[in-house]
């Protein structure tokens, strides 16, 4: 792109290979931008709430994924369009920082720009409308704050932390048994939890599933699961108090560094050589049984030969183990990694209370537990299911519920869900929509009714009169000055959220508002696209 003037010096833009290139401009850009984003949302706008619907994504290889997690969807689609593109990103950041929300924060932005779209055909300036939607947000979030109540817990009083977890299970697939599901993830957090702190640390709690059992057979072990077992099926099967030796050097001969070739000529050079090599694995065997290792976990493989020595002198043995797994055994087992066989000592194993194999079904497929650690902070949530489908979206949906322990640990301030919060908003930004004389105030109030799109959607997925559903709620928290009035959908027969045990973690919504209104500002501000032609 060059610029060039003409004869009275007025500036006008060259473009390279101008007529291959698209090009809008003004209104027509920005409101081609809205549109891309408005269908995006759209697409999300159903999977919103308790009876939202899941979506089915193939990708290119064949791998069929269901789910109703807002950023899988958005990650998993084949999106072309730069500003959908803006929208998978900030599904993603939503996921990222708060790990829930997902969904509702895309369809919160497609609102604003819905109600954006016909602020821009009434004449009023995009910048203008992006400062007022920034004024809106700011009102949003601290009105949030004034509506939102402290959550007490304690490691002996779970029952509140399970109970938002519950709110956050009851939107996926696995909503029948959310309660033992929010009771495992509750507990695993509190696992690895620094109350004093207020910080968790949810890279030590691993997430396993095997296909086959029922959903109901998950549970949640104080310790590692490794999908491995016994490098040889004669070796035991269970340790009590076992000390393990974790290596990441290989149990076979040094290979020499150089490269050259051994000649032999005869069958004593052989011997020599094959005598060399077993009295190398005898002191690599000894060894460990000096320093007291009952248990070694390689992360390398080693041959039949090695394997044989480690039977005949009773030493069980793992290989093949990854690296993040024998990260979590050490953190686990209080052990250290050691890289070669010269350092081994003593104090550098883990210790555990009971290393056990368990197979699975009738295909025999073998785990290996590692159970009452020395320092049991690392935790494992093994999740069954029917098919490889269902597993993987139970672990979605518990990565959701661990977030939003983790939230409320961090921040115990909630808000109530049910599109309450939404509404609450909405009425005080419309309110002060009135002490702001500028162009603004449009924008203000174009806030207000996008954020009633949430409640709206969650009415329309439940089955219930979108707009009748939401004029009643919002009459009862004007005349009630209740903001715990929320959408009915499972028509239990009370609009107050509190009653539902239907709660949200407050620092998960007021980021669902801020970084929507960032991205619709964004998009608001773009006037000019450029597109290369399609070859």
């Amino acid at each position: 792109m060059a610029l060039a003037f003409d004869e009275y010096g007025r500036p006008f833009i060259i473009l390279r290979e101008q007529e291959k290139k698209s090009r809008l401009q003004g209104l027509d850009a920005q409101k081609a931008n809205i549109a891309a984003g408005k269908s995006v949302a759209r697409i999300l706008r159903t999977s919103l709430g308790p009876k939202g619907m899941d979506k089915m994504l193939q990708s290119p290889d064949g791998d069929v994924t269901i789910t109703n997690d807002g950023a899988t969807i958005l990650e998993l689609m084949d999106v072309d369009n730069q500003i959908a593109k803006l929208m998978v990103e900030l599904s993603r950041s939503q996921d990222y920082d708060i790990g829930d929300g997902t969904t509702g924060v895309v369809v919160l932005a497609g609102s604003l720009l819905e109600q954006a779209e016909k602020l821009l055909e009434r004449g009023i300036h995009p910048i203008r409308i992006a400062e007022g939607y920034e004024m809106a947000s700011r009102i949003a979030v601290d009105h949030l704050e004034s509506i939102s109540t402290k959550y007490e817990f304690s490691a002996t009083d779970i029952e509140p932390l399970v109970q938002t977890c519950m709110t956050t299970l009851s939107s996926k697939i696995v909503s029948r048994w959310k309660r033992s599901l929010a009771e495992i993830a509750v507990k695993a957090v509190l696992a690895v939890a620094d109350l004093e702190r207020k910080d968790v640390n949810l890279d030590l709690i691993k997430v396993e599933g095997k296909v086959g059992g029922k959903l109901e057979d998950t549970e949640l072990v104080q310790g590692i699961i490794v999908d491995k077992d016994m490098s040889h099926p004669q070796m035991p099967k269970r340790i009590e108090d076992a000390h393990i030796a974790i290596l990441t050097c290989p149990f076979e001969p040094p290979k020499p560094k150089t490269k050259h070739k051994v000649d032999i000529d005869t069958v004593e050079k052989f011997q020599t050589l094959r005598g060399q090599e077993q009295k190398y694995f005898d002191d690599m065997v000894q060894k460990c049984k000096d320093v007291g290792a009952t248990l070694v976990i390689c992360q390398w493989g080693f041959d039949d030969e090695a394997n044989h020595l480690l039977m005949q002198r009773e030493l069980p043995a793992v290989r093949w183990v990854g690296g993040v797994e024998l990260e979590l055994i050490a953190i686990a087992t209080g052990g250290r990694i050691v890289p070669r066989f010269q350092e081994l000592t003593t104090e550098k194993l883990g210790k555990a209370g009971l290393v056990r194999e368990k197979s699975f079904g009738t295909t025999k497929d073998r785990m290996l537990y590692i159970e009452k650690c020395a320092n049991s902070k690392a935790v494992t949530i093994f999740i069954r299911g029917g098919n490889k489908m269902m597993i993987e979206e139970t672990k979605r949906s518990i990565h959701d519920a661990l977030c939003v322990a983790r939230n409320l640990i961090i921040n115990n301030s909630i808000v109530y869900g049910g599109g309450s919060a939404e509404i609450s908003c909405s009425i005080a930004v419309d309110a002060a929509a009135d002490r702001h004389p500028g162009v603004e105030q449009y924008a203000i109030r174009a806030f207000a009714d996008a954020l009633d799109a949430i409640p709206l959607a969650l009415a329309e997925n439940s089955g219930l009169p979108p707009i009748d559903t939401l004029t009643v709620v919002k009459s009862q928290h004007v005349k009630e000055n209740n903001s715990r009035c929320g959408i009915d959908c499972n028509d239990v027969g009370t609009n107050d959220m509190k009653e539902q045990n239907v709660f949200e973690t407050l620092i998960g919504k007021q980021q669902q508002i801020l970084l929507a209104t960032q991205v619709v500002k964004m998009i608001l501000k773009i006037d000019d696209v450029i597109t290369p032609s399609e070859y």
